[in-house]
């Protein structure tokens, strides 16, 4: 699959939105960018945002965010995100992206790596 420049801009567009969503508590507002298929998984807006507060507090409230070069990891279009958690601890989200049929982009997903900082 190709992306388009104008697929890195709104990639990046939805993944910050969700972002500030989670920042104003906006349940309704975050879950509008998750795929259909996490919509289905979680079922209401409030089982997503309860999810996503218990287990990913550097995506629910991130101190920092730097938005890196976008990948392919095992065939999904991913969006490398640099986060500073809540406490200080740097984490690397990957977002999986899933584009619609109606050429709109979702998150169908996001898992959370560790950084190891080297001290030089």
């Amino acid at each position: 699959m190709e992306i388009t420049d104008r697929d890195f801009v709104t990639i990046r567009s939805v993944i910050e939105r969700q972002l500030e969503a989670f920042q104003k508590d906006d349940a309704q507002g975050a879950f509008a960018f998750a795929s259909p298929g996490i919509q289905e998984q979680f079922c209401t807006p409030e089982n997503f945002m309860q999810m996503v507060r218990k287990h990913y507090p550097a995506v629910y409230r991130p101190r920092s965010v730097f938005f890196e070069k976008i990948t392919i990891i095992q065939g999904n279009i991913t969006q490398p995100v640099l986060l500073l958690s809540p406490h200080g601890v740097p984490l690397r989200a990957l977002y999986f992206m899933e584009k619609q049929p109606d050429d709109t982009w979702r998150i169908n997903g996001c898992f959370l790596v560790s950084v190891k900082a080297e001290i030089i």
